[in-house]
């Protein structure tokens, strides 16, 4: 519970993060995979022909299986690069899972020095991790500002991804933040 002397958004990442904490491997698997079937019934999935996915972190719902289905389906897959002169990323597509993939400035995995960059509003799905979201599209991040000052460009659908437990009443926002289009958990696809 939040305390009243405490900043709304750290406090509400401590809080969320102790709920995911109770989830086992297994539950992470099973509901991240229950998550990817449902994004995959829908039209704007059916539809997208260039996905922007992320590289889950541990922790994180994990939407990499699609990454290969979407490739197989003759989308467009991209991924983002840390690009350290611009303290920011940028997205660049991915055509081999394998091959394309270095580890980036943060350990995260990201699309190698190699892959070609692909404009932001050519996107058609940006796939948003992040700490909390709300039903009104507001999200938490980690607290860099990296995927908010991303977002900024894209010109298609944005959809946080996240488990339930992730889902707060209200997340505290300020002007820079970004908000997402649409919601996908393990149990619901909210199209805001």
């Amino acid at each position: 519970m939040l305390s009243p002397n405490e900043a709304p958004k750290p406090a509400l990442r401590r809080e969320v993060r102790a709920r995911l904490a109770l989830l086992t491997e297994i539950q992470r698997e099973r509901l991240s995979a229950q998550a990817c079937t449902l994004l995959q019934r829908q039209k704007l999935w059916q539809e997208a022909r260039a996905v922007l996915f992320y590289a889950p972190l541990s922790g994180e719902l994990d939407v990499w299986p699609l990454v290969v289905k979407a490739l197989e389906a003759g989308k467009t897959v991209a991924l983002p690069q840390f690009v350290a002169t611009t303290d920011g990323y940028v997205a660049c597509q991915v055509r081999d899972p394998d091959g394309d993939l270095a580890s980036g400035q943060f350990g995260i995995r990201e699309p190698a020095r190699h892959c070609a960059r692909m404009p932001l509003n050519q996107l058609d799905l940006v796939l948003v991790p992040g700490v909390a979201f709300d039903l009104h599209g507001r999200r938490l991040g980690r607290g860099k500002g990296y995927f908010d000052r991303l977002l900024t460009a894209v010109r298609g659908t944005t959809c946080g991804v996240a488990f339930d437990e992730q889902i707060v009443s209200k997340v505290p926002v300020e002007p820079h933040d970004q908000h997402v289009n649409c919601i996908l958990t393990p149990t619901r696809w909210v199209q805001l």
